[in-house]
């Protein structure tokens, strides 16, 4: 593969995202959505996550989008504002080549430096193994299996919970304000 690259993602990237979900939706467990959303819906929830300050990355190689990836708030309720989710798509030619590594430490990099104290990864499907061996080499630890929690592709599937402190972690309270704008 030739050299990858890191950049923040754009809005002329949605066509491309949505090309790597729409694979991940239908023919994969890592999204529990059954119907891939359409490039408005993906331009929506894009404009979401970037208007409200959050991390979202692209790796591309030769002008080819590989894979993408962003933090998002964990939950809306005030008192989690210092937890984020973490999310990574790629596409089936870059998996198992280190772009979904690279993906993860710039976000956990981003997050860190933004203030977050929590990154959280819910990992659909207690068999997604490179997701969850992803996330434990980069410093994740396993918070937790939520069994049969959803239905797709004729069978139950789990979500596994992992997570990794950030910064300080919970060794001491946070700065207020709240890192980012929240809607």
């Amino acid at each position: 593969m030739t050299s990858v690259a890191l950049r923040p993602a754009r809005a002329t990237d949605i066509a491309a995202i949505r090309a790597i979900y729409a694979a991940a939706v239908t023919g994969g467990t890592a999204s529990f959505e059954l119907e891939p959303p359409d490039e408005e819906e993906m331009r929506r929830r894009f404009e979401a996550i970037t208007g409200a300050g959050y991390p979202y990355f692209i790796a591309e190689a030769a002008g080819r989008v590989l894979g993408y990836a962003y933090v998002n708030a964990y939950r809306t309720r005030p008192a989690y504002r210092f937890t984020v989710e973490d999310s990574i798509y790629l596409a089936p030619e870059a998996q198992g080549r280190g772009v979904g590594r690279l993906l993860l430490a710039a976000l956990i990099d981003a997050a860190t430096a933004q203030g977050f104290r929590l990154m959280v990864a819910v990992i659909g499907d207690s068999a997604q193994h490179r997701s969850i061996s992803l996330h434990r080499r980069l410093g994740f630890i396993f918070s937790g299996t939520i069994h049969s929690v959803g239905y797709k592709h004729g069978r139950w599937l789990d979500s596994v919970i992992m997570a990794l402190p950030l910064g300080a972690g919970d060794s001491s309270p946070p700065t207020e304000p709240a890192p980012l704008r929240r809607p």
